[in-house]
């Protein structure tokens, strides 16, 4: 059985024990969440489409921790104007586990 849910704005495709990082949400580590929007529900019997949610399905997800992502590193050049700038960038993310998927 998986499901496909909608969080800020992208979509995860979740079975349960999966673990994926999202973007930082505002919940404490070991804390249950519950995810509302979701889209799609198969088993192995069928599948059910939302227009455009699936009603009364959830995702309970227990949060695992924050983590922070890679360093991207931005260098902005111009040449013969001796301009350089150098910058560095890591997203926070929140790593999630897929406890159970409600219908």
């Amino acid at each position: 059985m998986y499901a496909v849910f909608q969080l800020s704005d992208r979509q995860y495709k979740a079975e349960v024990g999966d673990s994926f990082l999202v973007e930082k949400l505002p919940a404490d580590a070991g804390q249950q969440i519950m995810l509302d929007e979701v889209l799609l529900v198969a088993d192995g019997e069928g599948v059910q489409v939302g227009t455009p949610l699936v009603a009364g399905a959830r995702v309970k997800a227990t949060v695992l921790a924050h983590e922070k992502g890679p360093k991207i590193h931005i260098f902005k050049y111009r040449p013969k104007q001796r301009y350089r700038v150098r910058k560095g960038h890591r997203q926070n993310y929140t790593r999630l586990r897929v406890d159970e998927i409600v219908v």
